[in-house]
């Protein structure tokens, strides 16, 4: 799986502000049908045959927001075993360039986030860790 990190710079962020403060990342809200219903994540979704990591990133976020996305550094890669047995393996990319405008389509809401207040989402549980790290200002 692949996710990403769309990031841009807060709007009125003050120069002297720290990266949480300053920047904002796109985060998405899961349908109420969806399992896991109503809980945050960062776009993205599986990587198909043939398909590397990045290229999987680029197709899922044309899918989802209709956007063109030039695809940066991994910054985290996540093994996360739910308790009902099943594991994920994720890996979160940089975004921070992309052409075209975003178009929610498929997600319950979107909505940009400074990294400061992500803690104060209802993310899933394979995110929590990435949520702390980014609220701390650890990987950016």
């Amino acid at each position: 799986m692949v996710a990403a990190l769309i990031l841009r710079a807060a709007p009125g962020a003050a120069s002297d502000a720290g990266v949480g403060e300053a920047t904002e990342v796109l985060i998405c809200q899961r349908k109420p049908d969806q399992p896991m219903s109503l809980k945050w994540e960062f776009p993205g979704g599986k990587i198909e045959p043939g398909e590397s990591a990045e290229e999987a990133l680029a197709r899922e976020l044309d899918e989802e927001l209709g956007i063109k996305a030039a695809i940066g550094r991994r910054v985290a890669q996540v093994r996360h075993k739910y308790r009902n047995g099943g594991a994920i393996d994720l890996q979160f990319f940089v975004v921070d360039e992309f052409s075209g405008e975003i178009e929610n389509r498929i997600f319950n809401e979107v909505r940009w986030s400074t990294l400061a207040q992500l803690v104060g989402f209802d993310f899933l549980a394979a995110d929590l860790g990435l949520i702390r790290d980014l609220a701390e200002g650890r990987l950016l």
